[in-house]
């Protein structure tokens, strides 16, 4: 049983999703890389007496996917990357929190073009403070790195010089900030 971290108290906390952000990396022709984000429009952290009985669930909208080029952002939007018509909800639902030296590791079932893998978050826990309304906030960091040809994502287009044009792994990173229920 691993004792919570200073000032993250047992119960619910609603994630706010507009202090919340998920943001992708991805490698491009193999010189350069793109970046983009994803909104996060809904989830909960339920913070038990420990943390191995603590939990997170949050859902994430591609059809929101912005990487500041809108015909880059239409192309991920299609059929050829995350074919949001079809999958039109990603999400991510934790199965364990595990201490990991001053950090954490959150494991759980993350679902992208309707394939579900089991991936681990390296987190961090910023701590906690009370806004000027009130509320008790807590806020995170997490990060992983994902093979996109996992969850279904091979789209790719071969360069003259050798290579293809998106790499295979995908960094996501998340900034998220909670309030105490």
């Amino acid at each position: 049983m691993t004792a919570l971290p200073t000032g993250l108290t047992a119960g619910t906390w609603n994630i706010d999703t507009s202090h919340t952000e998920a943001s992708f990396t991805v490698r491009h022709a193999g010189i350069s890389k793109v970046r983009g984000s994803v909104a996060v429009t809904s989830g909960t952290l339920t913070v038990g007496e420990d943390l191995e009985s603590s939990s997170v669930t949050v859902e994430l909208d591609p059809s929101s996917i912005s990487t500041g080029d809108a015909g880059r952002d239409a192309h991920l939007k299609s059929a050829d990357f995350f074919d949001v018509e079809t999958f039109g909800t990603w999400s991510f639902t934790s199965t364990a929190v595990r201490e990991a030296g001053s950090a954490h590791v959150v494991v759980g079932d993350l679902t992208i073009h309707g394939v579900t893998r089991e991936v681990e978050l390296e987190t961090e826990f910023n701590g906690t403070a009370v806004d000027p309304f009130g509320n008790t906030r807590a806020g995170f960091e997490a990060s992983l790195t994902i093979s996109r040809k996992d969850f279904g994502l091979t789209w790719n287009a071969a360069l003259e010089a050798g290579g293809v044009l998106v790499a295979d792994k995908v960094r996501i990173d998340l900034d998220m900030s909670a309030i105490k229920a």
